[in-house]
């Protein structure tokens, strides 16, 4: 090796270790000895970012803060540079230097690399502005299947508005003869499972078996949970006994799709004696099966068990799983109880969940904690509608109908307005969406006839 090169490798080492320890310094100083110190700085940048991750985003700080720098010195950027500093914009949600990095990138000429495209996608994303991860996407003059995945699982992942253009996507790639990878099936899979779309799910699987994909653990957990959200239990179950290897996550996938408790119980003992460590999922899955099981003593002991024998620290979800338990069975002051002596402050959503269980159990609140409850709940949410919709409703179950009517009379001076209930069904692989109220839509008309004539036969058979 040259005397040239060593030096250049071991200067190289330097800086990145001076990046990573100090983070904050002005570092482009370093490369005033070197004639191409700017390949030397783009060098330094991506391969930092990609081998070491930063403690609390300080190396992605670093690396946006010497940037800058480097601009003011004229120090080129090139292509891995810009692709670094997006991932490091996207970890950091730092939208503003993102898009301002963006502009850069354009003026410059590299913004149309496809591999700097994808961690643009990816940046905005991450940011929830989705339409511009599309834009970015939709102008790119070459796609890879790196690309394709990238803005399928942006759609997925920011709103589930967007799920169903995810479905589309996934279909424009099929119709450009990109081939899909395993990293297409699982996100599509993912897809169809939040969807309820099982007839799309069964045919991502079809292309699974005709690509000849490995049965891999995440390609299994995934086809396990999407079977198990879609209701095809008979499938997840068969995909599940066919896996070679199965980690937590499929243990937990299988449990929290058997609706009967004391098989979803089983399995987790089983899950135990494999030797395999339940985590957060897992509890939760099991507690939520006891919800609706009405098993009281078993939630307690499985949300002691998570703490004390496996150390894991229960979520803000565990402590809801458990108020649904207690709410369920009726234990509506023990499920206040339970909350006000959290660890951590509760959201809105444990305080309606309680809430929903006193309207049900209407009866045996002797304490009236649904009075305290709704009193916590429009604390936290005064200007959310369907709480006052709850609360209102509560108070005409009780026969207090000025407080109902105040409430609902606030209501239109505030111009809030209840969302409309909402359900999806699949048919023939289409997830139609339907709206509680009448839907003007042609398609409707038929099912509201059915209905209406269905409802006039049990009339007469049950008068």
């Amino acid at each position: 090796m040259k005397t040239k090169d060593v030096s250049y490798i071991s200067w190289m080492s330097m800086v990145r270790v001076l990046i990573v320890s100090l983070p904050y310094c002005n570092h482009t100083t370093l490369f005033s000895g070197f004639s191409d110190g700017y390949q030397l700085w783009n060098n330094v940048i991506s391969l930092t970012y990609s081998t070491i991750k930063g403690n609390n985003g300080d190396l992605e700080r670093s690396i946006i803060l010497n940037f800058k720098r480097t601009r003011c010195s004229g120090i080129k950027s090139l292509e891995l540079t810009y692709a670094s500093l997006f991932k490091a914009c996207a970890s950091l949600l730092a939208l503003e230097e993102g898009q301002q990095i963006h502009v850069d990138c354009f003026k410059h000429g590299l913004d149309s690399d496809v591999y700097v495209r994808n961690t643009m996608i990816q940046f905005y994303a991450s940011c929830k502005k989705i339409t511009d991860a599309r834009q970015v996407f939709d102008e790119m003059p070459h796609t890879s299947v790196v690309s394709w995945n990238t803005i399928i699982s942006a759609c997925f992942r920011v709103s589930r508005f967007y799920e169903s253009v995810s479905v589309e996507y996934f279909m424009n790639m099929r119709a450009v003869e990109i081939e899909p990878d395993g990293t297409t099936v699982v996100v599509m899979l993912s897809v169809c499972a939040e969807l309820g779309n099982l007839t799309l799910g069964k045919c991502v699987h079809t292309l699974l078996i005709e690509r000849g994909f490995e049965l891999t653990c995440q390609l299994g957990t995934a086809l396990v949970n999407m079977y198990a959200k879609c209701g095809a239990l008979n499938w997840a179950s068969l995909v599940f006994d066919k896996m070679p290897d199965r980690n937590v996550w499929t243990w937990s996938a299988m449990i929290q799709g058997l609706a009967l408790a004391r098989h979803a119980i089983a399995l987790f003992k089983k899950m135990k004696d494999a030797s395999i460590q339940p985590n957060h999922v897992t509890y939760l899955g099991v507690i939520c099966v006891c919800s609706h099981a009405g098993y009281v003593e078993d939630g307690y002991q499985f949300f002691e068990e998570m703490k004390r024998v496996y150390g894991i620290k229960p979520r803000l979800t565990h402590y809801g799983a458990m108020v649904d338990v207690l709410g369920r069975a009726g234990h509506l002051t023990e499920a206040y109880n339970f909350i006000v002596n959290m660890p951590i402050k509760p959201d809105a959503t444990l305080w309606r969940t309680l809430l929903s269980a006193c309207s049900v159990h209407s009866g045996s609140d002797f304490d009236r904690v649904g009075e305290k409850v709704q009193k916590k709940l429009l604390e936290l949410e005064p200007r959310w509608s369907g709480n006052l919709v709850m609360v209102a409703n509560k108070y005409a179950e009780v026969c207090k109908w000025e407080d109902a009517a105040r409430l609902r009379k606030s209501m239109r001076f505030k111009r809030l307005k209840k969302m409309a209930g909402e359900s999806c069904i699949e048919v023939k692989g289409s997830t139609f969406r339907l709206l509680s109220g009448y839907d003007s839509q042609a398609t409707c008309v038929d099912i509201y006839l059915l209905l209406h004539g269905l409802s006039l036969n049990m009339k007469i058979n049950n008068p």
